[in-house]
């Protein structure tokens, strides 16, 4: 049985599910949250966006993906097993580009806003096919240790 589309009771009923999501507040999207707190005894991929993804003018960004997939996975029930997950960059609001615009013109030597400014405009353009590339790599790599239902 396979199911396709936004969160819902019938996807439950999958024993394996690929859960994509856009990075909210350091985790996933309050719809997925949602939806990712209900399953129990699941295989769950997770794949998202992060408007941070491609940002690395600040000391955190090592962690900065690393963490967002622990928060995100800590939401499911410990009956669940993932076998993979994987963030790409994504966009950014454009109210954010705003407001980092408006950090910088209050501080207008501040390299940290620059480097912000910059990755907002890089971001527009994501994801693009170098992600998706990226991410039909990871998949053909996971596959093998995925246990498929079907």
């Amino acid at each position: 049985r396979r199911y396709f589309g936004p969160p819902c009771p019938a996807a439950c009923c999958a024993p394996l599910l690929f859960v994509g999501f856009w990075v909210y507040n350091g985790g996933c999207d309050p719809a997925t949250q949602t939806f990712l707190s209900q399953l129990h005894g699941k295989q769950v991929v997770l794949f998202g966006t992060a408007g941070l993804g491609g940002f690395r003018g600040f000391t955190g960004y090592p962690d900065y993906c690393a963490a967002v997939l622990r928060r995100v996975k800590s939401g499911l029930a410990g009956d669940n097993h993932v076998p993979g997950s994987f963030l790409c960059q994504g966009k950014i609001p454009l109210s954010v580009g705003e407001w980092y615009k408006s950090q910088l013109q209050s501080d207008p030597h501040n390299a940290v806003y620059r480097a912000m400014i910059e990755n907002f405009k890089e971001a527009q353009s994501h994801p693009n096919q170098a992600d998706f590339a990226a991410l039909d790599r990871w998949l053909r790599n996971l596959l093998p240790a995925l246990k498929l239902p079907f």
